[in-house]
């Protein structure tokens, strides 16, 4: 599936960083395909779904860190937020690496938490999903109206 994911999301890395795009951190470039992946695999609304448990997965993670406790890693967190090892295909798989991928670019950028990452992407995803039903219900009233006016 297509989706327009890559300008939402660019336009919320926008609304975080401000406008120029040469003043961004340096992983945005490259984390923009791997999230970009999820939306195509899995679908605006799953795709929002996924966000937002990489970032419990991060937080997780981070305060493991924090507390010098034991981490389980971002990979097992997001599995076990996801549910991903219950339903095995392929656009899961994709997603899941994806989103592994870009985790592993992000954290090397000491200046941004990837968590800004992942919270841009639900909104953009929340963008896109808000578009698709307005679209829908225009649609649905667009067939409304010609039915009642066939009758």
């Amino acid at each position: 599936m297509t989706y327009d994911f890559g300008l939402h999301f660019t336009q919320e890395l926008g609304n975080r960083f401000g406008p120029d795009p040469d003043s961004w951190p340096a992983t945005a470039e490259r984390v923009t395909p791997f999230l970009a992946i999820v939306v195509d695999a899995l679908g605006v609304d799953e795709g929002l779904r996924w966000f937002e448990a990489a970032r419990k997965a991060h937080l997780r993670v981070t305060e493991a860190e924090r507390d010098r406790s034991y981490n389980f890693g971002f990979a097992h967190y997001l599995d076990t937020a996801t549910g991903a090892h219950e339903d095995v295909t392929l656009p899961v798989i994709a997603a899941f690496e994806a989103l592994k991928a870009a985790y592993t670019v992000a954290r090397h950028e000491d200046s941004t938490d990837v968590d800004v990452y992942f919270e841009c992407a639900a909104q953009a995803c929340s963008r896109l999903g808000a578009a698709r039903r307005d679209r829908v219900q225009q649609l649905e009233q667009g067939r409304e109206r010609r039915a009642a006016a066939a009758r």
